[in-house]
This record gives C-alpha cells, structure tokens and sequence, in this order.
C-alpha cells in the first residue's frame, strides 16, 4: 500500500438495473452476475482495489441488491476495521430527501457526508460492473502528477460502438477538452479515423472538489445528475484540469484488457474468451489474484467410459462441483456444482452454478441461467425459429435459458 492509495476511498456504483443483460438480471443486479467459472462481475473490481492496496471501499448499491449483498458478506469480511480497512455495502437511503439514486452522480451526492466521514485525500469512483485487471496506484500518482482535478481512464474503442460510452477528446499531453455522452457522430482520434476514447467509467477526483461540484450539481434542477452527461462537461466548459489515464500495458503501451458485459452477446463472448488457449485475460495470475466467495465444492467428476457413453470436456474450464456424467462437453464454461447427464452434448456454450442438464440434450450457442433444469431430451441452439418462441435469442444468436422460460414448456 502507497501513501496516495492508502489516503484512497473507492466508492464502486452498483445500482444499475443492467436491463440490456435481459433475464439474466432479473433477479439480480449486473455487478452480482456470476462470471468465469466461479467469479461475480464485481469481484473484478475488488480485486483491482484490494490488490492496488486501496482498502477503504464504499459500494453504493439500489436495485435488487441483495445476492450482491450476501455475497460481499460471505466473500469480502476479511478486512481489519482496527487497521481502517472496511468494505461496506450501502443502499439507497434518501438521504437528501424524498428521491432515490437519479443519476451516478446523485448516487455519491446523497453519500456525501458518508464519504467526508472518512476524511480521503482522492475520491476513486469506478463502476462495478465491468471486468478488467487494473492497479489504481499509478492512475492516482497520474493524477497528481498532472496536478489534475479530474482524471478518467480511458479504452480505445471502435468508433462505430460510441453510442454504447463516453467519449473524450483530448490534446497530446491527455487534457480533455471535450466529453460526449453516448454520441451518435463521435470525435475521433487524430490520423485513426475508426478509433475513439472511451470513458471506462472510472474516475479520481480530489476530495474537496468533488464535493463542491456535486452541490452544485445536486441544485441544478436541469442536470440528470450523472457524471458522464453533467458532471465531466461541466467541469471541462469551467477550465478544471481534467485528464484522461489510458489503460495500456506501462511497457509495451499496447492496450490493456477491458471488457463491458453489458450485453448478453458481450457477457457471452467474455466468458467464452477464457476458454481459449491463451486467453486475454489471464484469470491464473497468482501477482494478480481475483478474490471471491465460493462454497466448498469437491473437484469436477467425469465419469462412465463406453462407447457413446464417454464423460468428457474438451476445450472447456470445468468447476469443483461439477460432474459430467458420459457426456461431452466442448468449448463451454461450467460454473460450480453443473451435473450434465449422459447422452448429452454442449457446445459452445456457458452454464452457470446448480443447473441441471438431463438425459439425450443438445445444447449450443447457449447461456444457462444459474438453478436451470434442463429437460431430457431438450435440444437448444440448433432451431432458432423454435427458440425464439421458447426463449430469448441475441441478434448473434445466443440462446438465453432461464428456470422461469424452462418452468413455462412444462406448463
């Protein structure tokens, strides 16, 4: 821990809906989301505290919060309140009054008094809801070196997807002069006419300054009382020193792995990559370990061995828990404690923890909701005409399989 990390509060906005993520946010907020094999989409960003050395975080949570309150219990308890080391997860109190959370920038306004309790020299908001390896220290050094009010990291992103981000513009030296919320025709970067500057969603402000900006915000009955949209450009047209951090590799400047799942395409995409051979994201970093909670599972089984009757996964990451049980699993990603049944193939495809796949399945392309029991015989991924009817089918064709869509063809 640094002098600049340890005088750190990360406060991590986790009250989106994540309504883009269709079923698989039903029941849970996007930041609870389970992710890689054994993971949770907000253990990244914990993780990146955690191992940055900063160990004061607040997490503002709003909408069915509380699978993501019961997991930063079990998992994230292990911080020593006598050493001013804490993860506390706050909800949406109205604490200024009648309204709940209008905006990410209200969601901190109304905590502000929980935030000057402890009294940070920098203020880090990230969004939890993304997934990515990232030492903070360096940003925050960044920022004092640039003698910034504002920092923003930053991704490079093909122009065509700017609709989805913030967008900058910046001189040479990374001042922002300009900041687009979600532009339909996006400022571009010089001589890369297809590339922009994406907002990752995270941001260093000095203490006192952010407090300031978020009153005058909060009495701005026009404001929407979000950073992207009032706070950022605010502060660029009021000549405050805003400059964007770029995520790239401290060596090779190549750009670092940063991944919004906010999508189902895109969550799909991001759990199958790990997969690969070799992944862009190295989640087997023992420098960098992803921290999390998991139940005590015993290793993954495969079993029976006959023609036709074969357990096996190929290409595949497997969970503890699991059994494969003369099946045939191929480049898919199992979750804790999956039984897959004989006679069954899965393709392509990622299952998360406690589903149930029976007897004589084909299943491809698809994403398996958490608690699933999937019927003998079901095929999915193989008839998208029939799927659309029974379930939810992206544009790129991923099949999305809930307990509710399955209870439904039972009835």
């Amino acid at each position: 821990m640094s002098r600049l990390t340890g005088g750190t509060l990360a406060v991590i906005m986790a009250g989106g809906r994540g309504e883009r993520l269709r079923d698989l946010t039903l029941n849970r907020c996007k930041p609870a989301t389970p992710f890689g094999g054994k993971f949770r989409i907000i253990d990244f960003v914990l993780s990146n505290c955690v191992n940055s050395g900063i160990r004061q975080i607040s997490i503002l949570t709003q909408y069915k919060a509380q699978s993501l309150i019961q997991h930063v219990q079990h998992g994230w308890s292990y911080l020593r309140g006598e050493f001013s080391e804490f993860i506390e997860v706050v909800p949406a109190q109205q604490q200024t009054g009648p309204n709940w959370y209008r905006g990410t920038a209200d969601a901190v306004y109304q905590n502000a008094e929980l935030i000057a309790s402890h009294r940070p020299k920098h203020v880090l908001v990230l969004a939890g809801d993304h997934i990515y390896k990232m030492d903070y220290g360096p940003m925050i050094a960044y920022h004092v070196e640039k003698g910034a009010d504002i920092t923003v990291g930053v991704v490079e992103v093909p122009a065509e997807q700017s609709r989805h981000y913030g967008v900058l513009t910046a001189t040479e030296w990374n001042r922002v002069t300009r900041f687009a919320e979600k532009p339909a025709v996006p400022d571009t970067l010089p001589q890369r006419p297809d590339i922009v500057l994406a907002s990752m969603g995270i941001y260093v402000f000095n203490a006192a300054l952010l407090e300031s900006m978020l009153s005058a915000d909060a009495a701005n009955d026009a404001s929407s009382h979000d950073f992207g949209k009032d706070i950022l450009p605010e502060a660029i047209s009021a000549g405050r020193q805003v400059f964007a951090y770029p995520f790239q590799d401290v060596k090779t400047r190549a750009q670092s792995y940063w991944r919004d799942v906010g999508t189902v395409d895109a969550y799909y995409d991001a759990n199958l990559e790990l997969v690969h051979v070799h992944p862009e994201l190295n989640i087997y970093d023992e420098d960098w370990p992803i921290w999390t909670y998991q139940l005590q599972q015993p290793p993954a089984k495969f079993i029976l061995d006959e023609d036709g009757r074969r357990g096996i996964a190929i290409n595949s990451m497997v969970s503890g828990g699991c059994i494969i049980s003369g099946a045939v699993v191929r480049e898919s990603l199992l979750f804790s404690n999956v039984r897959v049944e004989e006679g069954t193939t899965i393709q392509r495809s990622v299952v998360l923890p406690h589903a149930q796949i029976g007897r004589g399945c084909r299943i491809g392309n698809a994403i398996i909701d958490e608690d699933c029991e999937v019927p003998d015989g079901l095929a999915i991924g193989t008839d998208r005409p029939a799927d659309e009817q029974r379930f939810h089918v992206t544009e790129k064709g991923v099949v999305l399989v809930t307990s509710d869509m399955l209870r439904k063809l039972r009835t």
